[in-house]
């Protein structure tokens, strides 16, 4: 018999609260569904394709990958390959926006993680060229269509997230708006006491992970 919770939840099985209260300072929003969409992504091991019409979600993976020193591009751009080339190298982060419903074959290779080993290392082939795979690179790819159809290969080797605001986060934002507005003095207050919330879970997660 295995045990079971009697009410299973399976944000606080992939995320702490400490973590959720990182990703919140760093932008993201604050419902349920936008929290989970971040603990799929941060669990997950394949390269993430959010559904992002209002760049929501862009604008948090921005400010989260900032420090490791993330790269905005699009499809058809003309130094779209040496973006990901130097990424792939020095294991920094990309961030593909605006696709359409294709990708181009000769990053699909990245997409798919097909890697080449050569001797004690992995390889992505790019075009004509073989790129040593830092562990540290990472790939995010964002549509702003609200329903796109991609071919059965992309949906496979990608974790689709859909991060189109919810009518729950669309009413905290407007009613931050409007308090914005309306009452100034309190809109700050809110966010800084927002902000000193999240700072102190995640300064209790450091202290209980010191003590033990």
């Amino acid at each position: 018999q295995v045990p079971l919770s009697e009410r299973p939840d399976p944000l606080a099985t992939l995320s702490t609260e400490a973590e959720q209260a990182r990703w919140c300072a760093k932008g993201l929003p604050r419902d349920r569904a936008s929290l989970e969409n971040g603990s799929i992504m941060m669990c997950s091991k394949r390269w993430s394709l959010i559904i992002d019409p209002q760049t929501q979600g862009s604008a948090w993976i921005k400010q989260k990958e900032a420090e490791r020193n993330l790269q905005a591009t699009r499809m058809g751009q003309g130094k779209i390959i040496q973006v990901f080339e130097a990424a792939i190298f020095a294991g920094t982060s990309v961030l593909v926006e605006n696709m359409g419903e294709s990708i181009d074959a000769v990053l699909m290779p990245v997409v798919a993680r097909n890697t080449i080993k050569r001797g004690k290392q992995r390889c992505f082939k790019l075009g004509d060229k073989e790129i040593v795979c830092n562990p540290g690179f990472k790939l995010f790819l964002q549509t702003k269509l609200s329903n796109p159809h991609y071919p059965p290969e992309v949906q496979a080797e990608c974790t689709v997230i859909n991060f189109t605001v919810t009518e729950q986060g669309l009413e905290d934002q407007l009613l931050f708006l409007v308090m914005r507005l309306e009452r100034p003095d309190l809109a700050r207050t809110k966010s800084d006491l927002i902000q000193q919330q999240n700072e102190f879970k995640v300064r209790l997660a450091d202290l209980e992970a010191l003590l033990l």
